[in-house]
Order: structure tokens, then C-alpha cells, then sequence
């Protein structure tokens, strides 16, 4: 910041003339111009659900082509240990805004209810949640043969939080199975070792980590919970409750600034992925491109958003979630679709249908 002292040319300027009242009056100007981009910047601290990786390439082209700074915000992005630890992350307000699950969300409100974060763009129309296991382990794309395996899940895993409804709607008995809780970073390396026979995870997270660890394309078995009557939503955009009551435009423009990110990262992923392998100095690009451009295909771009528009969602269909929800979890207060999810905050339908676009 440029600072200008005119004490002493206004102390002048008084025995000077008119010349010398016009020349701090210039400064004065000037100084105004100097400083007040800088007062503009409303600080946002935004921490993401995981590393940085290619998912997190719309977040960060919105920082690296200014567009957060063009609708005045200074933007911190911090990477996360996983999409439900995102929520207390923001409910605590360590963290103004956050991208977390949506559906853990709704279950961390209900046993917090004095703690009112709301989430205000859907990101993921189609849930990553998978369980991921290997055809030479004896997994295939029928439920029954998870019967009697031995499955890595981390508790602090979005995936296998929703283990309990994946099993309600598929009636299955897990009697037999055994659940070892296993730090992420050793989930797929045991998985591509054998010491498992399957993982909890996100779709192209565990796909993508196990290619890279050698194993074969034909032996990885992907069931996606979205394919088997899950009808629940991923990861969303929260906000703190105090941050969304003292800067409602701050995040008005977040979003504005982010549909920018996300549709700049639609249109070119190869470029977009450079903003992330310049934050991850052992990322490759080749491999996180590939996660991109799937988490893309299956969770961001579906036909419900090419159809309506990034960012919002179906009130029914947001209805039905809350209701599997309650398959397994026992409500103390059951929440309607508003006390979750607030449109408000969004950018016009025109600006939002551009991504998929």
C-alpha cells in the first residue's frame, strides 16, 4: 500500500494559496484511489473437501484468473481430509465457506441444531460414492458378491457414511462382511495389494489411485451408489451462519465468481488442470486430468444439469434424500428441503446453464 502524509502540505497551504489547497487535494484523491481496491477485499477462508487435485481445478482457475478478485474477495483455499470433515470446519467458523457433503450436512444439523450452516450451490448432482473392489478378489457389479469380504473404510469416509443406506435399499444382511477402518492414504494400496478385497471412496479418487498403482483397468470393479437406489446428492457449497448473515453479497459474488471457474474448467480441462499440478508438486498431469474429466462426466455435468442449470437442485428429488436418509438415521428433527438447501444466494439460471454449455 502507497502511504501519502499531507499534514504538512495542508499546514502549507494555509499561508501558501489556492495552488497548494489544489495540489493536496490531488493527493488526497490519489491516496483515495490507492487504497481503496485494497479496503474492497472482503477475506473469504474456503477450505476444500480434499487435496489438490484435478476435481479442485474450478475452484482454483477462479483464484488464478482473478475472478474472485474481480468481484472483490481475497480468497484463501486450504485442502481438506475429507468431505465431512469440511461441515465443522465452517459450522465452527474457522472457515467462512466450505465444499463438503451435503448429506452429512443434513445429519451434522439435526444433532447441532443451534448450528444453522447452509449450503447454497450443489456441486455434485450425482454422488461419487462408490464402493470399488477387484474382480480377482471376487467383487463384481452384483451386491451379492460382497458377501463375506473384507472391505478398507475410513469412518471419516462420505462413502462409507452412506453404507447404511446403500445396504437398506439393496436389502443386504453384512453379517458376514468385515469393515476395517483404514487411514485414507493406505486405502488403495491395500486394496491393489490384496490386504483387502474392496474400498469405500469416491468414484475417481480410488479408480484413478489404483490405475496409478498398476493395477489393471479389467480388475477394477466400480459400483457407484447412484446405480443402486441411492438417490442422494454429493458435495455442495456451505457457508457459516455468521459469515452468510454479515456478507450475503460476499457470497453472492463467491458463487458468481466460482459458476466462472467451473465453466472455464468445462470448456478446456487440460488447461484448467495446470491451476492444480502448480499446487501439487507430485501430481502428474496425465493422471489428474483423468480424474477431472470423469468427476466431470459422472457427478457434475449430468443430464438434469445440462437440462436446468449448474448449481441448483431438484426440490423432490432433494425431498426423497432427506427421506433415505431417515432410513438409517433417526431424525430429532426432520428438516424440510429449506433448512438445508437456500437458492437465494445463486447466480441467474443464464449464467449457470453457460457451464454445461
Amino acid at each position: 500500500m502507497i502511504t501519502v502524509s499531507t499534514s504538512r502540505l495542508a499546514t502549507r497551504s494555509r499561508s501558501g494559496g489556492g495552488g497548494r489547497r489544489a495540489l493536496v487535494a490531488v493527493l488526497a484523491a490519489f491516496v483515495g484511489l490507492v487504497t481503496l481496491p485494497a479496503l474492497a477485499q472482503t477475506p473469504v477462508r474456503f477450505t476444500l473437501d480434499w487435496r489438490f487435485e484435478g476435481p479442485a481445478a474450478p475452484f482454483l482457475v477462479a483464484v488464478d484468473r482473478g475472478y474472485f478478485k474481480d468481484e472483490g474477495l481475497d480468497v484463501t483455499i486450504d485442502t481438506g481430509n475429507g468431505s465431512r470433515e469440511a461441515i465443522p470446519r465452517v459450522a465452527s467458523g474457522t472457515y467462512d465457506m466450505g465444499f463438503g457433503d451435503v448429506n452429512s450436512l443434513v445429519r451434522f444439523r439435526d444433532e447441532n441444531p443451534g448450528v444453522d450452516v447452509k449450503a447454497v450451490m450443489m456441486v455434485y448432482d450425482r454422488p461419487p460414492f462408490a464402493i470399488v473392489g477387484r474382480k480377482s478378489r471376487g467383487i463384481t457389479n452384483d451386491v451379492a458378491s460382497l458377501q463375506g469380504k473384507k472391505f478398507g473404510a475410513p469412518t471419516a469416509d462420505a462413502a462409507f457414511a452412506q453404507w447404511p443406506i446403500f445396504k437398506a435399499v439393496n436389502n443386504i444382511d453384512d453379517r458376514s462382511m468385515k469393515f476395517e477402518n483404514v487411514g485414507f492414504p493406505v486405502r488403495e494400496p491395500m486394496l491393489a495389494s490384496g490386504e483387502v478385497d474392496a474400498i469405500f471412496g469416491f468414484a475417481m479418487s480410488s479408480y484413478i489411485n489404483l490405475k496409478s498403482r498398476g493395477v489393471a483397468v479389467d480388475d477394477i470393479v466400480m459400483l457407484l451408489m447412484g446405480d443402486y437406489g441411492v438417490e442422494l446428492y454429493g458435495n455442495v457449497i456451505m457457508v457459516s451462519p455468521k459469515f452468510l448473515a454479515e456478507k450475503p453479497e460476499a457470497v453472492k459474488g463467491f458463487l458468481r465468481a466460482l459458476v466462472k471457474g467451473f465453466k472455464d474448467t468445462a470448456a478446456n480441462p487440460a488447461a484448467a488442470v495446470d491451476s492444480v499440478i502448480r499446487r501439487n508438486d507430485v501430481a502428474r498431469k496425465d493422471v489428474e486430468l483423468e480424474r477431472l474429466t470423469m468427476n466431470l462426466q459422472q457427478n457434475v455435468l449430468t443430464p438434469w444439469v445440462k437440462e436446468n442449470g449448474f448449481g441448483g437442485i431438484d426440490r423432490d428429488r432433494f425431498a426423497k434424500a432427506i427421506d433415505q436418509i431417515g432410513l438409517t438415521f433417526t431424525f430429532k428433527h426432520k428438516p424440510k428441503v429449506e433448512d438445508i438447501f437456500v437458492e437465494a444466494y445463486l447466480p441467474a439460471r443464464a449464467e449457470r446453464m453457460s457451464v454445461s454449455q
